[in-house]
C-alpha cells in the first residue's frame, strides 16, 4: 500500500531514533510504499526540502520550534503546522497518489491540514492517538477549563477524531477515557494501538565505558531517565528525590533529555552540591543505547494531577534493554496495572513524594532487579514489537 505518514517528529537518521522512525521503517520493510512529511522546527533546517532518507522519502516542511520551548511558542507553531505542511505537501506531493494517511496527535490543528490531504489523495487517515489535549494541559494548570484558549483547542480536538476514520489507543484506560468524554465517537473506529518499537537483542553491557566517561562509580545502582524534562514528567519530585538521596553513595541518578523544566534539575544539584546526580543533553543513538545498558533502574515520572491515562514511551527501551522500573505516576493511568501485574518493577504515586523516595531506596538494595528487567523483557517480545504495529495497519489497509 501507499503510506502518506504526516509527522510532527522523525529525527534524521544520524539523530537517532523514535517510535514513529522505527514504524516507518518497519512499514517499508514489509514493502509498503511510505512516504513521510514532517514538520521540521527552525532551529534544525533552513529550507524545505525532499530526500530520501532509511530507505524511503522524507519531506521535511519548516514550519516553527514545537520541541523544548515554552507555551507560547509551541502555540504559535502548531497554529502555523497545518498551513505550512499543507503548502509543502500540495507542492511536493501533489501530484501523487496513496491509499491511506498515517497521522499522530498532538497537535491536535492539524485536522483541517488531514482533511484537506484525506480529500486531496481520496483516502481514509489513520490516527495514532498519543496524548488527549487541551485536558492534559488542564490537568497540570498550563490552561484553565473555563478559557476560550480551551474551548478554541477542545473544537480543534473535536474536529480532529471526527477527521480520522480510524482511532489507535495507547492502551485500554486511554480507549475507555477517550469514549467516556466523547461519547459521540464511533466506538467502533476505536481500538488498542500501543506503542511499539524495532527490538535489539544486544543488551548486555559487555564494560563499563559511559560510567568512566561520566565517573559514575561501578558499584552504584544507576537510577535512568531518558526522555523529556517538561512540566508533565512532574521534574519537582525528582529534585526532592536527589536531594533526600544526596548521601546515598550506593545510588546515583543519571538524566538525559531536554525540556522546559530541566534547568531545575541543574539547579537543584549545583546549589545541594549533589555529587550523585548528573543532567546530559542528547546523546548519539549508540551512546545512549550504551548508557542504557549501563544502568540499572529506569526511571518514569508523571503529575499526579493527570485525569487522563498517560502511557508514556520511554518504558519501551527500558524493556528493551531488561531494565526494571520505578514508575511514580497519577492513579488514573493503567502504567500501574502492567507494572505489578507483570512483576516489572515498583509503582508508586506521584502525590507523595516521601514514599517514592522510600521505595527508591529500597529498589537500589533489591537482589530481585534481575528477575524483574528479564519480565519486561519478555512482555516487550510477546506485546510492544513493532510488528504488531504493521499487523493492525495491514487489517485496515490492504497493500
Amino acid at each position: 500500500m501507499k503510506v502518506l505518514y504526516i509527522a510532527t517528529s522523525f529525527p534524521e537518521p544520524d539523530k537517532g531514533a523514535t517510535i514513529y522512525t522505527d514504524l516507518a521503517e518497519t512499514l517499508h520493510e514489509a514493502g509498503h510504499d511510505i512516504t513521510v512529511a514532517v514538520s521540521e522546527q527552525v532551529r534544525n533546517k533552513q529550507y524545505t526540502e525532499m530526500k530520501k532518507e532509511r530507505g524511503f522519502e522524507v519531506l521535511r516542511i519548516v514550519t516553527g520550534n514545537y520541541y523544548d520551548v515554552g507555551f507560547i511558542e509551541k502555540g504559535i507553531t502548531t497554529l502555523k503546522i497545518p498551513v505550512l505542511m499543507r503548502q509543502g505537501i500540495k507542492k511536493f506531493l501533489g501530484e501523487r497518489e496513496f491509499d491511506f494517511i498515517l497521522f499522530e496527535s498532538p497537535p491536535v490543528t492539524i485536522a483541517s491540514l488531514v482533511a484537506w490531504a484525506k480529500k486531496q489523495f481520496n483516502c481514509p487517515a489513520y490516527l495514532m492517538l498519543k496524548d488527549i489535549f487541551p485536558q492534559n494541559a488542564v490537568d497540570i494548570g498550563i490552561i484553565k477549563k473555563s478559557s476560550i484558549l480551551y474551548r478554541f483547542f477542545r473544537r480543534k480536538e473535536k474536529k480532529l477524531l471526527q477527521t480520522a476514520d480510524f482511532i489507535g489507543c495507547m492502551s485500554n484506560a486511554n480507549k475507555e477515557y477517550l469514549l467516556e468524554h466523547n461519547p459521540w465517537i464511533d466506538s467502533s473506529k476505536v481500538e488498542l494501538f500501543p506503542n511499539t518499537k524495532k527490538l535489539t537483542n544486544d543488551i548486555k553491557p559487555k564494560d563499563f565505558i559511559m560510567r568512566k566517561r561520566y565517573g559514575i562509580p561501578n558499584n552504584a545502582r544507576v537510577f535512568l531517565f531518558g526522555g523529556n524534562m517538561g512540566r508533565p514528567q512532574y521534574i519537582d519530585l525528582l529534585c526532592e528525590t536527589i536531594k533526600e538521596c544526596k548521601n546515598e553513595k550506593h545510588m546515583y541518578f543519571l538524566f538525559i533529555g531536554r525540556g522546559t523544566d530541566r534547568y531545575k534539575l541543574e539547579q537543584t544539584i549545583r546549589e545541594n552540591e549533589i555529587t550523585n546526580a548528573l543532567v546530559i543533553e542528547n546523546l548519539p543513538r549508540n551512546e545512549y543505547e550504551q548508557i542504557t545498558k549501563e544502568c540499572d533502574i529506569g526511571l518514569i515520572v508523571l503529575d499526579p494531577r493527570f485525569t487522563i491515562p498517560n502511557y508514556p514511551s520511554r518504558i519501551l527501551s527500558y524493556m528493551e534493554y531488561s531494565k526494571p522500573v520505578i514508575a511514580a505516576t497519577d492513579e488514573v493511568t493503567d502504567l500501574k496495572d502492567l507494572i505489578e501485574n507483570t512483576d516489572y518493577g515498583v509503582w508508586a504515586w506521584s502525590g507523595d513524594i516521601k514514599d517514592f523516595i522510600k521505595k527508591a531506596k529500597q529498589m537500589s538494595k533489591s537482589n530481585r532487579l534481575n528477575i524483574m528487567g528479564n519480565n519486561g523483557r519478555k512482555y516487550i517480545e510477546d506485546h510492544y514489537n513493532v510488528l504488531r504495529s504493521v499487523e493492525i495497519l495491514e487489517s485496515h489497509f490492504k497493500k
